[in-house]
């Protein structure tokens, strides 16, 4: 059996074999004009009369005598291609493609449509001329579970031979597509902030670090958008939100990776309390949106029911119930709203007018995913700078405790009104409407250890 260097040797030899056959293997124009699933929705009514342009790759060859039976795909469907000599304009092709093509391989075509005797549709090829020559065989076989770091890796692979995979993709940008949808009808501005920052805040964790030549600066790349969309707030915006990179220098495991994406968004002149009520209905109506009208998903063998007034849990009992502080590792598989946090945990928050030893915040969980923080924000300059100080306090045994920003607190004493915000992980979403197990399943390309 040859190896993997023996056949891609083989095909550059077809590639230099159509070379000097004064054939261009990678035109820069290409005439495709009807898409395979337009060609089989409208099959019987062009089939007639309708000169098909086409193009796709090969998925597929089957030879018959002097006569060949191939599969196109492109991203609209597959369909199959029936090459003649007989019926070829220029007679040379067939001997091309017997001797040239590979599956894998682009090709252009045009010809008429016709059933073949197993009634299957197909078209009848009068032109064709290959548009990109492969280098590489595709796997034949592409399982997850035999090698998933390979997977991870070369996913363009993992999508173009899996539909399940590219399925989830689709579903993935479904679900940013809906959000984007439902801030906008909610009259919501969306707004790009920095990556780079002096300081990287609105989070607890540690950043990475970067530097700035021309301005010999020493930078990092945020782990929050937080504090700049709250000088938002500041300038005057009441409705802001933004879906971006976060990136911190911490662990990678199934539902951690160092490059991720969040929501975070901030409304003026409301608090944690109307919070829950705007984010229930937001997260149902985008369930809805993508799920078919359906509340109900599956996620790990557990059905979860959206549906209805969720549960609310606080910190304490479950404290109490698990005597694990680490929320993250607890199986909350309803959605739950978990409140009462102790305010040292949440140092952006106000604390409750009532119990200042707890901060006016909460946290949504579901499948057992953290999904969303939320919580009224801190407003009060002299009080966010004593958190601050605190948080500096804690660096000497803590490097991912929070840093004083000062830009930030005097744009604080300028006066930034009363308002709530939440950030949500669109990855673990998409993990939970998905029914991935792992952050990477859905992550396109996630952070991997190269080979060696």
């Amino acid at each position: 059996m040859p190896t993997l260097e023996e056949l891609r040797q083989t095909r550059i030899q077809k590639l230099e074999r159509l070379k000097n056959n004064g054939i261009n293997p990678y035109p820069a124009r290409v005439n495709r004009i009807h898409l395979i699933k337009s060609i089989l929705k409208n099959f019987w009514f062009w089939r007639f009369y309708k000169k098909i342009n086409s193009a796709g790759r090969i998925k597929t060859i089957r030879i018959h005598g002097k006569a060949a039976f191939f599969d196109i795909k492109d991203g609209s469907g597959k369909i199959q291609c029936f090459l003649n000599p007989a019926d070829l304009i220029n007679k040379k092709s067939y001997n091309e493609f017997i001797t040239d093509y590979d599956i894998g391989d682009f090709v252009e075509l045009s010809g008429s449509l016709f059933k073949t005797k197993k009634n299957e549709k197909t078209i009848r090829i009068k032109e064709i001329r290959i548009i990109t020559k492969s280098l590489r065989p595709l796997p034949e076989k592409w399982h997850g579970l035999k090698d998933v770091e390979e997977r991870y890796r070369k996913r363009y692979l993992d999508i173009l031979m899996n539909p399940k995979i590219k399925k989830k993709f689709i579903m993935r940008s479904l679900i940013v597509q809906e959000i984007k949808n439902f801030f906008e009808n909610q009259k919501f501005i969306e707004f790009e902030t920095p990556i780079l920052q002096l300081i990287p805040g609105g989070a607890t964790a540690r950043p990475f670090e970067t530097h700035l030549n021309a301005l010999n600066l020493n930078l990092y790349l945020r782990i929050a958008p937080e504090l700049y969309l709250k000088r938002l707030l500041v300038a005057g915006f009441e409705k802001v939100y933004e879906i971006g990179r976060n990136f911190r220098n911490e662990g990678i495991d199934a539902h951690h990776n160092p490059e991720f994406t969040m929501l975070e968004a901030y409304i003026a002149y409301e608090n944690s309390d109307y919070l829950k009520k705007f984010i229930e209905n937001f997260l149902k109506q985008l369930i809805k949106q993508v799920n078919n009208g359906n509340l109900t998903i599956e996620y790990e063998n557990n059905k979860i029911d959206f549906n209805g007034s969720w549960k609310e849990e606080s910190y304490d009992d479950l404290i109490k119930k698990f005597g694990d502080l680490d929320l993250a590792k607890k199986t909350i598989i309803e959605p739950t709203f978990i409140v009462g946090f102790p305010a040292s945990m949440m140092p952006l928050s106000k604390t409750l007018e009532n119990n200042p030893d707890k901060a006016d915040a909460f946290q949504i969980f579901a499948g057992g995913l953290e999904l969303i923080k939320a919580f009224t924000e801190q407003n009060d300059p002299i009080e966010q700078r004593q958190k601050f100080e605190e948080q500096e306090k804690l660096r000497a045994v803590n490097e991912e405790a929070q840093r004083l920003d000062e830009d930030f607190l005097e744009s604080l004493e300028y006066g930034m009104p009363p308002a709530a915000g939440f950030g949500l992980g669109i990855d673990r979403l998409a993990m939970l409407l998905t029914n991935s197990h792992a952050a990477r399943e859905i992550i396109l390309f996630p952070t991997m250890k190269p080979h060696d």
